[in-house]
């Protein structure tokens, strides 16, 4: 099935027989971010819940604005972001709104900082990656009624979405900001450890990737102590930022000992997970040039790759090579970058 969305720029989500997403609707003056319900069986559409927001001007450009995080779904409850900070408690099975915030008036955000960031849910925690005033880079709220717990960090902002982690026998909330890579305690907002990273906010957009105790930020791989939370870079050996940046679209895969990722230029690279060496790489997936996007998800013994030009792919992949099994064109690309067209939500 097909249903039409307007624009934006979160994954959708799927939980108990239902697809969720959130989209922007404009017609100037007025602005309307959304929240659409879908059933996933069919594609029917269930609920929808809008709310206006002031975009400014050059926001009403038709490839511009739209909500860019990925909603969460947890005990019946949809909890979604919007670009301006609108933060919504919804009724997942019905789209009440249970309760709302306005980050951008409670923490002091800028005018259009175009929140990217998914939120994450910890016990009875809803943690996000805001980038607020004072010192609320990182907030968490009581995800029953909105209330904040802490706040960490007086970092500038980055696109990349924190994850969250066990290592070192501690749960630990990874945040990759521009000066650093931070492991915050995701109960009390202390910080466990701190690797210095400076990365300029449009490169570091990658998520975090964790596997066998290595964790992959952008291109720079760490060493996750198992005794306790503490970090030391595996590879590489450089301070050169566009040798620890892989992509700046798409997050990696981790399976085994191998990492697989597109590159900036939009080569689909493999490479060894314990040294960073380059077992192979194909210029074969999607167009080459700045832009380029190559998402991975795994499905079984292959997996499924999205790429910026709207195609789907089915490959195997190993560190013997690449073997494309089947491609097929979903989508039409309708965000002009770089002189071409391009999609580049995650699926």
């Amino acid at each position: 099935w097909r249903a039409p969305v307007g624009r934006g720029w979160s994954s959708p989500v799927v939980a108990k027989g239902r697809v969720y997403v959130t989209d922007v609707e404009v017609m100037r003056p007025t602005a309307k971010e959304r929240v659409l319900c879908f059933d996933a069986a069919d594609g029917k559409p269930l609920w929808s819940h809008s709310y206006a927001v002031a975009y400014p001007d050059w926001a009403f450009d038709p490839n511009a604005g739209g909500p860019r995080a990925t909603p969460i779904v947890r005990d019946g409850r949809l909890f979604t972001l919007g670009a301006l900070g609108n933060l919504l408690c919804l009724d997942a099975a019905k789209g009440e709104v249970l309760w709302e915030k306005s980050l951008a008036k409670e923490y002091g955000l800028e005018a259009f900082s175009g929140i990217t960031a998914s939120p994450l849910i910890e016990d009875e925690l809803l943690i996000l990656y805001i980038c607020g005033k004072p010192a609320a880079c990182v907030v968490a709220l009581d995800k029953n009624s909105g209330k904040e717990v802490w706040r960490a960090l007086d970092d500038a902002f980055t696109y990349s979405s924190p994850i969250i982690v066990t290592a070192g026998g501690k749960r630990q909330l990874i945040v990759w900001t521009q000066p650093a890579v931070t492991s915050l305690d995701p109960g009390t907002g202390r910080i466990w450890w701190r690797e210095l990273f400076r990365t300029p906010g449009d490169t570091a957009v990658s998520t975090p990737v964790f596997s066998d105790h290595r964790l992959l930020i952008g291109g720079l791989m760490l060493k996750l102590d198992t005794a306790k939370p503490a970090a030391s870079v595996l590879w590489p050996d450089t301070m050169v930022l566009s040798k620890r940046i892989l992509s700046n679209t798409s997050t990696a895969l981790a399976q085994g000992d191998c990492v697989f990722s597109a590159k900036t230029s939009g080569e689909f690279v493999c490479l060894e997970a314990g040294t960073g060496r380059q077992l192979w790489q194909t210029n074969t997936v999607t167009s080459l040039g700045n832009g380029s996007c190559i998402h991975l998800t795994p499905n079984g013994n292959s997996v499924l790759l999205f790429t910026d030009q709207g195609n789907l792919i089915r490959a195997r992949l190993t560190a013997a090579g690449y073997q494309e099994l089947s491609r097929a064109h979903l989508l039409v690309p309708t965000h002009p970058f770089n002189g071409r067209n391009v999609v580049w939500p995650p699926p």
